[in-house]
Formats: C-alpha cells, structure tokens, sequence
C-alpha cells in the first residue's frame, strides 16, 4: 500500500489507528509506532490543519472525525482499534458514540472529558501565541516547524475557537458515554496537571466496558510519556 500515513504495514496484523493531540501532529507519536510495528500493523495521520495539512472551514471534533473515516477508506479499512493522546482520544470516542461500526478498542491517553466555559477560558489561556513565542521561542519554533507550511499561529486561533465551542456546546455528554459499548483503557499520568482524575473517573464510570490505568511519573506532554511503558499497556490492552 502506497500511502505515506501508513507507518507500518502487515496484512496479518490487527489495524492500530493512533492520533495525537490539539495543536500537535502525526510526528509525535512516531516512537509509538515505531514500539508498535511488530504487534500491529500501524497507522498515523495529521488532522486537518495540523502537520501542514489544509486548513478546513473550522476546527472540530467532527470535523477530525470525518478525517479518520476518510482515511479509513481510503485505505479500505472496515474496523480499526484506536489509540488517542489528549484530543485524540476525545475523538476516537466521538466516533465511537457515532460511528460504532467503524472502532474495535479504544485507548485513551490524557484526554479531557469534561468541558464548560470556564475550563476553555483556562485551556485557551495557554495557547496565546504571542506570549508562546515570546516567553517560550523554543516551543514555538518547533510549532513552526511541526504545521509548516501552514502558519503555527493560525494552528492556534483555530483551536482557541474550536475550544471555546466545545466550552459552550460539549460535543459529548457524560450520558453519551453510556451508549459506548467498546472495550475502552482510560490512561492518566499521574503527574497531569492538566487532566483531573475527577473527570477521567466520571467517564470511567459511565462506559459500560472501560478499564482505568495509571502512568507512574508522567506528566501531560506526550514527550514526556514512557513509549515503552504505554506501548506495553497498550498491547496487553489490544491484544
């Protein structure tokens, strides 16, 4: 198979679809794939507007869904298992909640579940480019260098927007997950200062088929996370 979102490829493997995070892109999770390749055959892709990918109209949870269910066709892939970081994961539900033919297990990892006007205002806070690239040029060179040939700012104001509408209408409400009926893994690490275990419980709770793990010594930045730690979770998880 001839697409370059295709990380690892073996037509005896299960599919592994993994997705990363807000303002973050496919790269991120290449050390995950690359812990995967023997176990799945794995796959990858940058949402829209993310990666250097084309914009869309606008940023949202359903508009990142529809683009994994185009690449599921487009590599003609019925089901696939479904690993998400932070966003990703908030997405992989959706779909899950609205396309359930398409998701076998789900794995989540630092993944806010509970949204409001006051946790957007406090999310977004974060993401003003111009204190970003003034306080933190580091950061903002490899965003630059992560969405290019897009503009990291844009990237930015995009998902300011796109958090303030989940803040005011959540895409998934908490009786929505009762109605997810596919094995989930809920993944936390315990050292998130931007996830709270109150809110990843609650989710916990309300999924028929869930289980809940938690990563010693890890804080919210996939960056930071133990590949080999999580990959190991993840295949006793999938199997």
């Amino acid at each position: 198979m001839n697409n370059p979102h295709i990380l690892y490829f073996s037509v005896s493997m299960k599919h592994l679809i993994l997705l990363h995070g807000a303002i973050g892109a496919k790269d991120q999770l290449a050390p995950l794939a690359d812990a995967l390749k023997d176990t799945y055959t794995v796959h990858s892709l940058s949402f829209a507007g993310h990666g250097g990918e084309p914009f869309p109209q606008s940023f949202s949870i359903a508009v990142f869904a529809t683009d994994v269910l185009r690449y599921m066709d487009a590599c003609n892939i019925m089901q696939a298992d479904v690993f998400g970081y932070s966003m990703g994961g908030y997405v992989a539900m959706y779909i899950a909640r609205h396309h359930a033919d398409r998701i076998g297990k789900i794995a989540t990892l630092a993944t806010k579940f509970y949204w409001d006007e006051a946790t957007a205002h406090k999310e977004t806070a974060m993401l003003d480019a111009e204190k970003i690239a003034a306080k933190l040029p580091a950061f903002a060179n490899a965003l630059a260098k992560r969405h290019s040939p897009n503009d990291w700012k844009e990237v930015l104001q995009h998902t300011i927007t796109m958090l303030h509408a989940m803040g005011q209408d959540t895409p998934l409400q908490i009786e929505d997950y009762a109605n997810i009926q596919h094995p989930c893994l809920l993944l936390l690490g315990d050292r998130d200062k931007m996830i709270t275990l109150d809110e990843t419980l609650a989710v916990y709770k309300a999924l028929p088929n869930a289980q809940m793990g938690m990563l010693p010594d890890t804080p919210h930045p996939i960056e930071q996370v133990s590949t080999t730690t999580l990959a190991w979770m993840l295949k006793q998880f999938i199997a």
